[in-house]
């Protein structure tokens, strides 16, 4: 189709030419991203514009969205009213753009049957509301993702992960849907961290409309972030779409709650693509909302259980320097025991005092090493010596609970003396 007159790209530049190009074709169309690299921005606009595209579905695509208008017009009505919003532009020139994304380019190996499977190429431009440079607030970053319709003990746990990676210098990003989005966003929000939502429609619109004062806060302390420009609507396959965005910017992905079919999941795929910390939280086996961790756990052997910001901490930190301590339980001397003291103070009755010769019968072991340890049984206040015998310690009686207070009743009349 022949379109010069009808499509004026004088003084467009690049800017403007890939804010015209996410319109024309959706985020991360590998076609567009590869003509964008062999040729530059403004020159692929203009072969979309003008040419016999090879690519059907491309043609298609590109020829039903111009039924819609001058996607250079568009692009300058778009940049107006980021202005006026606050918001900014940013691409892979600039210095804040953050260059985990061109890891998505090895996304290709995982294949799969939906065009959002195929097509994950990095973003072309990204448009910005906060006061945060993105490369700086996604250098040390985590994402926290689940379940809309998350339980108490999800949003509880997404709450807290939110917080402690926060509280310890890490940004929290998550997508700013209800459930597990918004408790990891709050989270980091309570412990006055930093925390990025990115979203599946415009930065000026708050999507669900019920998390926009969360957004507004957001945009205050952290950052929105979306791919396609200010009034784009969120349409349901974009959120499949960002989902590649927000497990490569981050340096590990936790799924806190995923259904059997979650968006979650999604994410946490794209992640163990890119050969990043793919982190899940075990749930109830009882729970709808922790099937589909399970089921990562039971088919992705890269996938990694979790338990706590510890865990998560120990699978994204240095190496060597945020070890997750090893679980145990309360600590009590006799674990210190060596197994010949063990065994004379296990041939100590409960109920009465043995000489030392009469232990080193019951406990099969020679007197003098019984005398040995003896002493330093009687150290550790775990026998005591009475009467040249030895027997365990007295229990001491526990502390008798005060009871709760009864009816008062009024005083009866004083007698006099």
């Amino acid at each position: 189709m022949s379109t010069v007159t009808r499509y004026d790209l004088s003084g467009c530049d690049d800017r403007m030419a890939r804010v015209a190009l996410s319109w024309l074709c959706e985020p991360g169309t590998t076609a567009v991203h590869q003509l964008v690299t062999d040729r530059g921005a403004l020159p692929a606009l203009r072969l979309l514009l003008e040419a016999d595209l090879p690519d059907g579905a491309l043609r298609a695509n590109v020829t039903a969205r111009l039924a819609a208008g001058d996607p250079r017009r568009i692009a300058e009505i778009a940049l107006e009213r980021a202005e006026r919003l606050g918001a900014r532009i940013i691409t892979p020139a600039d210095a804040e753009w953050p260059v985990n994304l061109d890891h998505l380019l090895r996304l290709d190996r995982i294949g799969g049957d939906r065009a959002v499977d195929r097509e994950t190429r990095p973003p072309l431009c990204l448009w910005l509301r906060g006061r945060w440079p993105l490369a700086d607030a996604l250098e040390r970053s985590v994402a926290v993702v689940g379940a809309r319709a998350s339980t108490a003990y999800g949003n509880h746990v997404a709450t807290e992960l939110g917080y402690g990676l926060a509280e310890r210098e890490w940004t929290v990003v998550s997508g700013g849907a209800y459930g597990i989005d918004a408790a990891a966003h709050r989270g980091a929000l309570t412990a006055g961290g930093t925390t990025i939502a990115v979203l599946a429609c415009g930065v000026d619109r708050p999507y669900p409309v019920g998390n926009a004062a969360l957004f507004e806060r957001i945009a205050e302390c952290g950052l929105l972030v979306s791919e396609w420009p200010p009034g784009a609507e969120p349409h349901r396959h974009r959120f499949l779409i960002r989902n590649r965005v927000i497990a490569a910017a981050t340096a590990g992905t936790v799924m806190v709650e995923a259904s059997a079919r979650s968006g979650a999941a999604c994410t946490l795929h794209r992640a163990l693509g890119l050969g990043r910390p793919a982190m899940v939280v075990p749930g109830p086996v009882t729970s709808t909302m922790s099937v589909g961790c399970h089921v990562a756990l039971r088919a992705f052997p890269d996938a990694r259980l979790v338990t706590g910001l510890a865990d998560v901490l120990e699978e994204v930190g240095r190496i060597g320097a945020d070890l997750a301590p090893v679980p145990r339980g309360p600590e009590h001397p006799r674990d210190r025991l060596d197994a010949d003291a063990a065994r004379v103070l296990e041939a100590v009755p409960a109920r009465r005092a043995l000489a030392a010769d009469e232990i080193a019968t019951r406990a099969g072991i020679d007197i003098r090493v019984v005398l040995r340890k003896l002493g330093l049984l009687l150290d550790l206040g775990l026998l005591r010596r009475t009467d040249g015998r030895y027997a365990l310690p007295r229990r001491t009686a526990a502390p008798s609970r005060p009871r709760p207070p009864g009816p008062t009743t009024p005083p009866g009349p004083t007698t006099p003396p």
